[in-house]
């Protein structure tokens, strides 16, 4: 037994690609269907991208900085043995690792440069996972106490014009009193190595040094800044090191990578907003070419309406033919778009790279973007939500051309045929 479309749809796709002039509803309704997929297509990569340098962000950002943090409120802390070990067995938290963090300044003949130096240690940064970021020419082992050994972040060093081997004078912003008066204390330390982590602002600012080294030249004696904490569920850090600080009676700074760099996920995500609403006028115009096609088909359609209504026809059925089209065309680029959407988005990469090659031009720079490749994650929840609204506005489009179609009047139409 075959199955019969119903005549509405029949008619609807018979009248799409026939006209009287040969061609004309046919080419413009091509050309809507191409401008459809365009913009959805530039909808999807671009959000895609989006997602991508967000997913790319954290995770360069969380192999070098803490998931949370603990932190004692005049400055240092001196029972962080205590603190680290309720730490330790808290739900959720998967390593602990003491840590000493300040300012301080870096010089090399007459290039001085400020950084932070944290002084870390070594076994329980690495049964924390603590630290991530790729090592070259050293490991954190090598920081030893009593060693003055240094592992600067790769921009860092350039920045100095040091090599491994070569000495640093570390200035420390915190003054000694002597017989000539107050000057800063210093320290000659030897490079051993450098790391990237593939964040700018990383590998810029911040230097490694031993734990111990740190605590004697910022003067803490046994104390630490706070301790670091390592999560299973990174997302939730807010909450959990909350938790940790009322477990131990409170009296901790609490911090969290979300808090420290909330304006980097804020901004992506208003972007993102901002994206999807600017590009979506793509899609409006794609729609307003799909009225002017209908209403072509409608005007060049006008006998045969005449024709469809004489022979019972009703006006309902006359629109629902007409708005088949509309449908046909917004389904038509929304699924042209939607696929090219994303092969595009997952050769993002690849693309850019020959243009780059091709042109000479370096589109991102490490300094100002924070990475220098442009990453792509599709989020198949954007794509429903692109495709979503991309038909919804097409079959919306529909509406007014079908309803002109309906209100053809036989006697009219036919007067001058």
């Amino acid at each position: 037994m075959r199955l019969s479309l119903p005549w509405e749809w029949r008619v609807g796709v018979r009248h799409l690609g026939a006209a009287r002039r040969p061609g004309v509803p046919s080419f413009v309704a091509a050309i809507s269907v191409i401008g459809l997929m365009l913009g959805v297509a530039v909808l999807i990569v671009v959000l895609s991208v989006m997602n991508g340098f967000e997913r790319e962000l954290r995770t360069r950002m969380l192999a070098v900085t803490s998931h949370a943090t603990l932190m004692g409120l005049e400055g240092s802390l001196t029972d962080w043995r205590r603190a680290a070990e309720v730490a330790r067995l808290a739900p959720g938290v998967t390593g602990v690792a003491p840590y000493v963090e300040a300012q301080a300044m870096f010089a090399n003949g007459s290039r001085v440069v400020g950084a932070a130096l944290r002084g870390i240690d070594p076994q329980a940064e690495r049964r924390a996972g603590a630290f991530a970021a790729p090592l070259r020419d050293a490991q954190l082992d090598d920081l030893q106490p009593g060693r003055w050994r240094v592992i600067l972040g790769a921009a860092l060093a350039r920045e100095l014009g040091v090599r491994v081997g070569d000495t640093v004078v570390l200035i420390v912003p915190e003054g000694s009193a002597t017989p000539e008066g107050v000057v800063p204390r210093m320290r000659r330390l030897t490079v051993i190595g450098t790391f990237e982590s593939g964040m700018y602002e990383f590998d810029r600012g911040l230097a490694l040094t031993s734990l111990g080294d740190a605590a004697r030249l910022y003067r803490l004696g046994d104390a630490v800044t706070g301790v670091r904490l390592t999560l299973t569920d990174p997302l939730r850090a807010p909450q959990l090191v909350r938790e940790v600080a009322l477990a131990l009676g409170g009296g901790y700074y609490v911090s969290d990578w979300t808090r420290n760099h909330a304006n980097f996920f804020r901004s992506i995500e208003l972007t993102k907003s901002l994206l999807f609403v600017i590009l979506s006028l793509i899609v409006g115009v794609a729609a307003f070419n799909i009225v002017a096609t209908l209403v072509m088909v409608v005007k060049d359609k006008q006998a045969d309406i005449a024709l469809l209504r004489t022979l019972g026809a009703s006006p309902g059925g006359v629109m629902r033919a007409f708005a088949v089209q509309g449908v046909l065309i917004g389904l038509a680029g929304t699924l042209a778009g939607a696929l090219l959407g994303v092969l595009i988005a997952s050769r993002i990469e690849a693309i850019v790279h020959g243009i780059e090659a091709l042109s000479g031009v370096r589109f991102l720079d490490a300094k100002v973007y924070f990475m220098s490749d442009l990453p792509a994650l599709v989020d198949w929840q954007d794509v429903l939500r692109v495709c979503g609204v991309a038909f919804v506005t097409c079959a919306l489009a529909t509406l007014y051309p079908a309803w002109r179609a309906s209100r053809t009047q036989p006697a009219e139409a036919l007067r001058h045929e």
